[in-house]
C-alpha cells in the first residue's frame, strides 16, 4: 500500500480578491500581500505562491517590528529572551507572525478576514490575537490590523508591514521617493536606533527625491500628516504612475529600504513600512503599546496606484 504526500505550499492558502481592474492575493502564512496590481501593473513585487516569501514580503510584523536588541527586553519586573533571527547583527527581527499561519475567519469576493493568536512562551507570554482584514475598494487595497491581548496581565506590542513597492518594471534608480516625515532616525553598525535629527540631504524626501544612487534601509518619525489626518510614501515611476501608501494616525514611525544588499529583492523595488514603533522598543518604550487585559490597538493603511 503506498502513500502519497502532498506537500504544502510554503505560502499556505491562497485569497484571491478582485475588483473592476484590481487583483490581489493574500496569503494565510504571514497574512502576506502576495501580489497585487491595478490592470495588470503591479503595485508591489510579486512572489509565487511556491516561494517562501523573499524579505518579508508583504508580511505582518508583530508583537514588535525591526530589530530587538539581543533578542532580551524587560517588562513589568522581568527579564524575557526571544530567539535570535538575524545573527549576523544579534538581532530578533520582525516579530513572531510572519512565518506563522493565520485562520481564516471571514473571505468573499472583494475581501477576506485573518487571524492569529500568538503562542505565549517563556520569551513572550501574551496570547494576542492578531486580526487582520484586507479589502478592494474603488480607491485601492485597504488594510485594518486588530491586535488584542487575550491574556491576563498587560502585554508589550508593536505593529509593522512589509510591502516592497513596485517600480512597474522600470529601474529604482529611475523612480523618485516623497516620505512624510520629519526626523530621520540615526543607528549603528547593526541598524539600531542611536537618536534622531532633523531631516537633511539625502534623508530629506519631504518632497520627491531622485532615488539615483540612493542605499536607504532607514526609519523616519515624527511623521507629518494631511488634511484627512494620514501620512504617505509615494514612489513616483517613469511610467508615470505613482505607488501611494498611506497610513492613519496609530502609524509613529516609517521604515525604507532600497533592498540593495537583501538577497531575493537587490534594488528591484522599494520597502514601504508603516510601523507604530522603529526599532529595539521593547528595550526603550518608544511609542511602545501597553495593551491591558481585554484592550485592542488598531492601525489601518492602504495602497493605490494613482
Amino acid at each position: 500500500m503506498s502513500t502519497t504526500l502532498t506537500t504544502p505550499l510554503p505560502t499556505g492558502r491562497q485569497h484571491v480578491l478582485e475588483l473592476g481592474g484590481q487583483r490581489a492575493v493574500i496569503t494565510a502564512v504571514g497574512a502576506s500581500i502576495r501580489s497585487y496590481s491595478v490592470d495588470g501593473r503591479d503595485v508591489v513585487l510579486p512572489f509565487d505562491e511556491t516561494e517562501i516569501a523573499p524579505a518579508f514580503s508583504g508580511a505582518v510584523l508583530a508583537p514588535w517590528p525591526n530589530r530587538l536588541r539581543d533578542g532580551v527586553f524587560g517588562y513589568e519586573g522581568h527579564t524575557y529572551e526571544v530567539p535570535l533571527t538575524e545573527h549576523a547583527r544579534q538581532t530578533a527581527l520582525h516579530g513572531l507572525v510572519a512565518h506563522a499561519v493565520f485562520d481564516t475567519t471571514h473571505a468573499d469576493a472583494t475581501s477576506v478576514t485573518l487571524e492569529h493568536v500568538v503562542v505565549p512562551t517563556h520569551g513572550y507570554p501574551w496570547p494576542v490575537r492578531v486580526r487582520l482584514t484586507y479589502s478592494l475598494t474603488d480607491a485601492g487595497l485597504h488594510v485594518r490590523a486588530e491586535g488584542t491581548n487575550l491574556g491576563a496581565t498587560t502585554a508589550p506590542y508593536g505593529i509593522g508591514f512589509h510591502p516592497w513597492l513596485s517600480p512597474g518594471g522600470a529601474e529604482v534608480d529611475d523612480c523618485t521617493l516623497q516620505v512624510d516625515a520629519t526626523r530621520h532616525v540615526t543607528v549603528d553598525e547593526r541598524l539600531l536606533p542611536t537618536g534622531a535629527e532633523r531631516v537633511d540631504g539625502d534623508y530629506d524626501l519631504r518632497e520627491p527625491r531622485s532615488l539615483t544612487g540612493l542605499d536607504l534601509d532607514d526609519a523616519w518619525i515624527d511623521v507629518t500628516r494631511d488634511a484627512e489626518g494620514l501620512s504617505w510614501i509615494r514612489l513616483g515611476c517613469p511610467d508615470g504612475r505613482t505607488v501611494a501608501l498611506w497610513a492613519d494616525d496609530a502609524t509613529r514611525a516609517w521604515q525604507v529600504c532600497t533592498g540593495d544588499t537583501v538577497v531575493h529583492i537587490a534594488r528591484r523595488g522599494v520597502a514601504a513600512e508603516p510601523m507604530t514603533c522603529i526599532a529595539d522598543a521593547f528595550r526603550t518604550g518608544d511609542d511602545l503599546v501597553h495593551l491591558a487585559p481585554g484592550a485592542g490597538h488598531t492601525i489601518t493603511w492602504g495602497l493605490a496606484l494613482i
